[in-house]
């Protein structure tokens, strides 16, 4: 512990030091991106190199938010998907990880992944949501909204993770009713009130309702509907769902990529509807998926 604590006081003396002189002098730019870098390392998140981009998307504080709230994912038995950057990869195999452990990485090497999106209705943030078409009417006044979309390369609704999948694919597809389709995207949601902080995912072209907020996002195989989950702290609780105890990526292994910051997202084109064309991107307690 004594070398984080080493860093730790690195870090924050060079941050002084940009800011008691400014960025008008050459170096303390440098310095205060390596102060930057140096503290990321210190909380031991992966995401250090996207940190900048989440606070010029969203601002300081809904940063900090942004990665305070993000959920660890939590895998069904026998799942290997794993959800990735739709830029880098559009295939099952190259989405796909190992079975087991603490995964931040498929076999491939691309990164799990979460696009972020921010519908900020707390009061003198109104206007500038509206002013992009945000939702902030009725109950959602006063709230703050973080929407954490992953996507899959696939979809495979009724296949689940068993080995039963080949056969249904094969059935379903004979008889005209394809069990999968390209393409997936999925969303974990936190509502931030004044009352408390709440969770709820999608699951199956719906929304489940408004639950209060844990830590883990429970992933079916197959379809990836998901559903918010407390942190399990017992052997009891984890008997209770039916996922792997050694297969999630953690909070701090999810790389945030704000959506806001993807240039020519629309020149991408998918089998199912992306988020930033979704109603509920807009309006935020829409309880459809579309």
């Amino acid at each position: 512990m004594e070398w984080i604590a080493l860093i730790a006081l690195v870090a924050l003396a060079l941050g002084a030091l940009a800011w008691l002189v400014g960025l008008r002098i050459p170096g303390i730019a440098l310095a205060h991106s390596i102060a930057e870098r140096m503290i990321c390392a210190v909380r031991l998140t992966e995401d250090c190199r996207n940190e900048p981009a989440l606070r010029a998307a969203h601002g300081a504080d809904v940063a900090v938010l942004l990665r305070a709230h993000a959920p660890a994912l939590l895998y069904e038995d026998g799942m290997t998907a794993l959800p990735v950057d739709f830029r880098r990869c559009r295939t099952d195999s190259c989405a796909a990880g190992p079975g087991s452990g603490a995964v931040s990485r498929s076999d491939d090497g691309h990164r799990t992944v979460a696009f972020t999106h921010v519908i900020d209705c707390r009061p003198g943030r109104i206007a500038a949501t509206r002013a992009w078409g945000g939702n902030c009417s009725g109950q959602r006044a006063g709230n703050l909204y973080l929407q954490y979309w992953l996507y899959y390369p696939g979809s495979a609704t009724a296949e689940g993770s068993t080995p039963l999948k080949g056969p249904i694919r094969r059935l379903s597809a004979a008889v005209g009713h394809p069990s999968s389709h390209p393409d997936d995207w999925e969303s974990y949601q936190v509502r931030i009130s004044p009352s408390g902080s709440f969770a709820r995912a999608s699951s199956h072209h719906k929304h489940n309702g408004w639950a209060p907020e844990g830590d883990n996002y429970y992933i079916s195989g197959g379809s990836h509907a998901g559903r918010p989950m407390p942190r399990l702290t017992s052997p009891q609780s984890l008997l209770r769902v039916r996922y792997s105890a050694s297969r999630s990526t953690k909070d701090h292994r999810l790389i945030l990529i704000p959506l806001e910051t993807l240039a020519g997202r629309d020149s991408y084109r998918f089998a199912v509807t992306p988020p930033w064309r979704k109603r509920v991107y807009f309006d935020p307690e829409y309880a459809g998926t579309g």
